[in-house]
């Protein structure tokens, strides 16, 4: 499979273009960024091609993967999927229910595959525990914490306009849906939604399960206090996610995986659009919420 790269930031850097270029089963073909001199020098690296017209390199690959902030990654996800492309993307899927709607139902008409890199869910001894968790019955809650310092230290993600005005709730906020929603099922009601300091935000969530989880959400903890922790407690006792040790590269390659198998075989992955749509509904409905709490 001939796959682009759509984005040249410290992700795309750091995680795509790696994954992409040490993949066995990928082809990969050539580099777009909204910097063509950031294109070329990311190209060089991995002797590859700068394209200076996106829709050139999508005329050029089956499949693009896309390191871009999420509203723009929605417009050039659509164009891709109706040129017949399969999609390699990023959380969120867009900053709108109706963008995410757009890149879904582009994917639908084109009959492509899509894969949306929802890190936790590609790294294995996660993915393992959440299958496990899945399959188990009975669970009564769950607790979940994200919290980064993004803004404490060099962080390259730390100038990043969309995280900046959107926070923590849609940076951190699909890791933790992406966990809890295999194991305790759909979202049927944000019943609550509060801020906390800075960006921090406090989410309750009614499961269509049956369970509740509450959700706490931050990018602007002290460094000592960051890390990702999901406890879930019913019938079976009290299970921790399991830490990984694996970089983001690792993963991304199993996302990868995932989307060559998606297109060779036609069955969507867990972690398609549709799921990263859903996701961002949720999103969206937390911050209506999180509105009223401020008026």
């Amino acid at each position: 499979m001939r796959i682009g790269l759509l984005g040249t930031g410290p992700w795309a850097r750091a995680a795509y273009a790696p994954a992409l270029a040490e993949h066995g089963s990928l082809d990969f073909t050539g580099v777009w960024g909204r910097r063509p001199e950031a294109a070329v020098e990311l190209a060089e690296e991995h002797g590859v091609r700068a394209y200076d017209d996106v829709d050139a390199l999508i005329a050029d690959v089956d499949a693009v993967a896309v390191a871009l902030p999420p509203l723009v990654q929605a417009e050039l996800a659509v164009r891709a999927a109706t040129a017949g492309r399969h999609l390699l993307l990023d959380k969120p899927l867009a900053l709108g229910v109706a963008e995410g709607r757009a890149v879904v139902e582009a994917a639908e008409r084109a009959r492509v595959a899509s894969v949306v890199f929802f890190t936790t869910r590609f790294q294995q001894e996660p993915e393992a525990w959440i299958g496990e968790q899945a399959a188990a019955a009975g669970w009564f809650t769950a607790r979940a914490h994200w919290l980064g310092s993004l803004f404490a230290g060099e962080n390259p993600f730390a100038d990043s306009p969309w995280r900046r005005e959107k926070g923590a709730l849609w940076d951190v906020g699909p890791h933790a849906l992406s966990v809890l929603l295999p194991v305790l099922g759909d979202v049927q009601r944000v019943a609550a939604a509060v801020h906390g300091p800075e960006d921090t935000v406090h989410l309750v969530l009614e499961h269509a399960g049956g369970a509740s989880s509450t959700v706490t959400l931050s990018l602007t903890a002290p460094p000592a206090a960051a890390g990702a922790d999901v406890e879930l407690r019913g019938e079976a006792g009290v299970t921790l996610l399991p830490r990984s040790a694996e970089g983001a590269v690792p993963a991304l390659s199993r996302a990868a995986d995932a989307l060559v198998t998606a297109a060779r075989t036609g069955r969507a992955h867990p972690c398609d659009a549709a799921f990263g749509l859903r996701v961002t509904e949720i999103l969206a409905e937390a911050e209506t919420v999180l509105g009223k709490d401020v008026g």
